[in-house]
């Protein structure tokens, strides 16, 4: 497994997104198991979590539990695995998503975090998403005391503007490491936040990173549908032998070096197939049939 700078560390260029581990049309508890020790196996050493991922209306925490249920119950060594979590959101029982980012709950939130992970330190832990009713300063600085206290290693944030990383890495410095906003070849909107965290020497972590692509394997109109918007993932894919997933995460790593992509995965086999990609070496003239394909489709 290729391996990419997140702050000092150094973790796999293909994360776990382990949220479907726990949302609605979650597997049941062995196959959970079973996918993160799949991940483990292929070389990924950074799994993606939250307190917020757990069916509505139940208590928080069911995926940071699995998580760390998995972990204790591997053969290997661990210690080089990066649990990264979030805190800011919420899931009501009308499976709704709330945001809370006052410094209150986010205090709050990492601690119940840490007791559930089982950890004296939070690797990574992540702002979820700004709250508009919070002043963005406030919820970075209560990261900056959880910095301070110790509770966490270092800092990440979400679902953010490129003003706002700014913002973060002034009140942060180096201790700000990671940005995870969406990114795929159908969403693209985050591009000037992508530059940002290139020039700044950021993670870019690309949640729902196989946005377009992944319903290729579906029946019927829809996966006739991505296969015209996004044709030559799938062209490429052919010639390669791999999966149209495998393509779109290795042009996903080919598009900065800042980007570890963390595709989520409910089953063992998923994960191994995007686990192999960052082994897949596309050419330039595939790169550019692909960027053109994206561009094309409106991404």
């Amino acid at each position: 497994m290729r391996i990419r700078q997140l702050g000092a560390l150094k973790v796999s260029a293909i994360g776990l997104g382990a949220m479907p581990l726990s949302l609605e049309g979650r597997p049941d508890e062995a196959r959970a198991v079973a996918t993160v020790h799949a991940a483990l196996d292929a070389g990924v050493t950074l799994i993606d979590t939250a307190d917020s991922y757990h069916l509505p209306g139940a208590a928080p925490g069911h995926n940071e539990l699995l998580v760390a249920r998995a972990l204790a119950a591997y053969g290997g060594d661990t210690s080089d695995v990066l649990v990264a979590t979030k805190g800011g959101r919420g899931r009501p029982a009308d499976g709704s998503w709330t945001v809370d980012g006052s410094p209150r709950h986010l205090k709050s939130a990492a601690e119940a975090s840490l007791r559930r992970l089982g950890v004296e330190v939070i690797a990574l832990y992540q702002l979820h998403k700004p709250d508009p009713a919070v002043p963005f300063a406030e919820s970075v600085g209560a990261l900056r005391e959880l910095l301070d206290e110790g509770k966490i290693r270092l800092a990440g944030i979400s679902n953010v503007t490129a003003e706002q990383i700014r913002q973060a890495r002034a009140i942060l410095g180096e201790r700000l490491v990671s940005v995870q906003n969406r990114y795929s070849p159908a969403v693209r909107d985050s591009e000037p936040e992508l530059r940002l965290c290139t020039e700044l020497g950021l993670a870019f972590l690309p949640w729902s990173p196989l946005g377009g692509i992944a319903r290729s394997s579906l029946d019927g109109p829809s996966r006739l549908e991505a296969g015209e918007r996004f044709a030559a993932f799938h062209e490429v894919a052919r010639e390669q032998g791999v999966s149209p997933q495998q393509v779109c995460l290795a042009w996903l790593l080919a598009r900065s070096p800042s980007v570890v992509p963390i595709p989520g995965a409910s089953r063992p086999r998923t994960i191994r197939d995007s686990a192999a990609a960052a082994e897949l070496a596309l050419s330039d003239e595939e790169l550019t049939r692909l960027e053109a394909s994206a561009a094309g489709a409106g991404g």
